[in-house]
C-alpha cells in the first residue's frame, strides 16, 4: 500500500508545472491596474487563467463588516485575483459584501466564483439570479453545483434537472464556465464525473485536498486523476483541514474543537501544508480568511512558493501517517 501511495504521488505530481504561466520567468507574477498579481495557474480546459490564491467567502460572510472589507481590499492588494462565494453562505450575507466592496470597483480584474446547493433545477435558477443580483453581477465567471454528498445525492439533482439549467445558464451568458463541489465523498464526484463522462459539460471541480487526505477517504486517488484526464480545472479547498490541523479552532470568538497533540505546529508547519497542495496539478488553492491578517500570512507563502521534491512530499505524508482519519478530516463521511 505505501509503495503504491509513494507510486501514486510521483506521479500526480509531474503534471504541476504545465499548470504555472510563464512570463519573463517560470510562473513569474503579472501586472494589472491595481497592482502586482500573484502568479497564475491554468484552469483546465476553459482557456481561464486564475491566480494560485484564491480567496474562501464563507469567512466573508460571517465576520465583521469591517474585517470583510478589510479582507477583500487585502486581498486585491497582495494580487489575489479569484474570489469564491456561494448563496448559501451566511445566508447571500458573503454574496452582498462582494456586491457592496468587491465589485463596484474591481469586476473587471477578478474572477467570481458562485455556487448553488439546489436539490431541483427551478431552485437551481432561483439561486442563481439571487447571487446575481446581490452581488450587483451581470454573470459569474463560474457557477457550481455546490456541495455534492453521496452518489444518491448526484442521481437525484439530475433527475430534477440540476444540469439543464446549469448548461443553459451558460448557453445564456449569465454564468461564464460550470463545475461541482462536494467535502463529504469522493464517490459523490467520481459518480458526477460518471454520469456526465457522455456529454462532458463541467470544466472545473472542487474538492478537499491536503497532506493527510491520501490516507482516508481521499479525493486526490479516487477523484484528482479523473479529473486531470479530462482536463477539469482542480479548486483545492480544506488546504488546512477546516482548521483542524491547529491546536484549536474558533468561529465567531466561539470554541468549537480544541486539540492536545495539533499537526501545526508538533508535525508539521503552514508553509508545508500549503506547499505540499501547490506542488499537486491544482490550478488555485482556496483559503478562508476571517482577517486580513490571517490572509497575509498566505499571500506571502504564495509569493514564495518553492515546488515541493518528490521525496519531501512522500516523507511530509509518512511524517503525518498516525495522524490521518476522521477526527481531522472530520467533514468526510463514509
Amino acid at each position: 500500500m505505501e509503495k503504491s501511495r509513494r507510486t501514486f504521488l510521483k506521479n500526480i505530481a509531474l503534471a504541476t508545472g504545465a499548470m504555472m504561466i510563464p512570463t519573463s520567468g517560470f510562473g513569474a507574477p503579472r501586472n494589472d491596474k491595481w497592482g502586482q498579481i500573484l502568479p497564475l495557474r491554468k484552469l483546465g480546459r476553459t482557456g481561464r487563467e486564475v491566480t494560485m490564491l484564491g480567496l474562501g467567502g464563507y469567512h466573508v460572510g460571517w465576520t465583521t463588516e469591517k474585517d470583510a472589507q478589510e479582507v477583500i481590499e487585502t486581498a486585491i492588494d497582495g494580487g489575489i485575483r479569484f474570489f469564491d462565494t456561494a448563496e448559501s453562505y451566511d445566508n447571500g450575507g458573503s454574496e452582498r459584501r462582494y456586491g457592496k466592496y468587491l465589485v463596484p470597483k474591481y469586476r473587471d480584474e477578478v474572477f467570481i466564483m458562485s455556487k448553488s446547493t439546489a436539490k431541483n433545477g427551478k431552485q437551481a435558477l432561483e439561486h442563481l439570479e439571487g447571487s446575481l443580483q446581490r452581488m450587483g453581477c451581470d454573470y459569474v465567471d463560474l457557477w457550481q453545483v455546490h456541495s455534492l454528498s453521496t452518489p444518491e445525492d448526484v442521481d437525484e439533482r439530475i433527475e430534477n434537472e440540476i444540469l439543464e439549467v446549469f448548461e443553459k445558464a451558460k448557453a445564456q451568458g449569465k454564468v461564464k464556465h460550470i463545475g461541482f463541489t462536494g467535502h463529504q465523498n469522493p464517490f459523490a464526484h467520481k459518480r458526477m464525473l460518471e454520469r456526465t463522462v457522455s456529454n462532458d459539460i463541467f470544466e472545473t471541480v472542487q474538492m478537499p485536498i491536503n497532506v493527510i487526505d491520501s490516507y482516508f477517504h481521499s479525493f486526490i486517488e479516487n477523484v484528482l486523476p479523473i479529473a486531470l484526464d479530462r482536463n477539469f480545472g482542480v479548486l483545492a479547498m480544506k488546504t488546512l483541514s477546516d482548521g483542524r490541523l491547529f491546536a484549536e479552532k474558533k468561529m465567531k470568538e466561539k470554541l468549537i474543537w480544541t486539540s492536545d497533540d495539533p499537526l501545526i505546529p508538533n508535525h508539521i508547519s503552514v508553509e508545508e501544508a500549503l506547499f505540499f497542495v501547490w506542488s499537486l496539478p491544482i490550478s488555485v488553492l482556496i483559503t478562508g480568511a476571517e482577517n486580513k491578517i490571517m490572509l497575509q500570512e498566505k499571500i506571502e507563502l504564495a509569493n514564495r512558493f518553492v515546488k515541493l521534491s518528490q521525496s519531501d512530499r512522500i516523507n511530509l505524508t509518512a511524517r503525518l501517517h498516525a495522524k490521518a482519519g476522521a477526527s481531522i478530516e472530520y467533514y468526510k463521511k463514509i
